[in-house]
């Protein structure tokens, strides 16, 4: 049986940078990742790479970014007041935030820059602007 949309399945896998860098293993997860294909659950890149792949069947393959997590956008990085800011947080270059956009929505944002009235939020996705590499393998496939 041949992977289509609407099967879901489960998976071991193991994403790598172009550098070797792990960023993400079902292995981290201690189970298979399970996802329905074609619903909308994992990056486009990836539900296209699974289609027609059988149980046990193993594949390598890359995405670019526009097939990931797209392409660095400097426009998504910005100054804001650090009164902004929870008052009982200390805030470090590297750290992750949730910030919420005027509708509600929580997106999270990586701090870039820390000045005296203000701190340089980067809301780009991590792997943004990277190539990844998959190495996968089938565990199941259910209808």
């Amino acid at each position: 049986m041949s992977i289509k949309d609407g099967d879901t399945i489960k998976i071991d896998y193991k994403g790598t940078l172009d550098d070797g860098t792990v960023f993400d293993s079902s292995e981290n997860h201690e189970e298979p990742l399970e996802f329905t294909v074609g619903a909308g659950q994992v990056i486009q890149g990836f539900d296209d790479a699974v289609r027609d792949m059988k149980e046990g069947e193993e594949k390598e393959f890359r995405l670019e970014p526009s097939e990931a997590y797209g392409e660095y956008n400097e426009g998504l990085s910005q100054p804001v007041p650090k009164d902004n800011i929870q008052s009982d947080i200390d805030v470090e270059v590297g750290m992750m935030l949730l910030v919420k956009t005027p509708d509600g929505q929580e997106l999270p944002a990586k701090i870039v820059e820390v000045g005296d009235e203000e701190v340089i939020l980067d809301m780009n996705h991590p792997l943004a602007g990277k190539a990844l590499n998959f190495n996968i393998q089938v565990k199941e496939i259910s209808s």
